[in-house]
């Protein structure tokens, strides 16, 4: 009998990829927003008259994408104790907004329940990047995920 030995993933190739996940998420959120323009249907609902008025939801829109993104670099070089304490903040204000941003979607009329269904998805997902990052937060010893932890 052949026995293999698993070894456990450590925190932050767990946050790593949790984050990815989330992204991807994320992407298809506005993926779904998209795809009725390919029906040739109308997804402009907005009253702005020219660009500069919905340049700063863009920005937001950036932000939101790219904050993630720099989590995910800055946890694959960061061990420090007070890293891992702002990111595990960083992760409880994006679960904060995407339940927010939940709530909003269930006040939209009409409600499109696809939407719902993955913003659930995403909110459940951020549930688990704040559990991850609240245990690797908590872990005493510092080191980076390639290297030897048996050592």
């Amino acid at each position: 009998m052949i026995t293999q030995t698993r070894t456990a993933i450590p925190h932050p190739v767990k946050i790593i990829i949790l984050w990815l996940v989330f992204l991807l998420g994320l992407l298809f959120h506005t993926d779904l927003g998209l795809m009725p323009l390919f029906h040739d249907l109308s997804v402009a609902e907005s009253q702005a008259k020219d660009i500069a008025e919905v340049t700063p939801i863009f920005w937001a829109m950036l932000g939101f994408f790219v904050l993630p993104m720099f989590a995910i670099v800055a946890t694959l070089f960061l061990d420090s104790k007070r890293y891992r304490k702002l990111h595990f903040g960083f992760t409880i204000l994006y679960t904060v907004s995407n339940f927010l941003h939940l709530l909003a979607d269930l006040l939209v009329s009409p409600i499109l329940w696809y939407q719902i269904f993955l913003m659930l998805i995403l909110f459940v997902l951020g549930l688990l990047i704040n559990l991850v990052s609240f245990q690797w937060m908590k872990e005493q010893n510092h080191s980076q995920p390639w290297e030897n932890r048996a050592a």
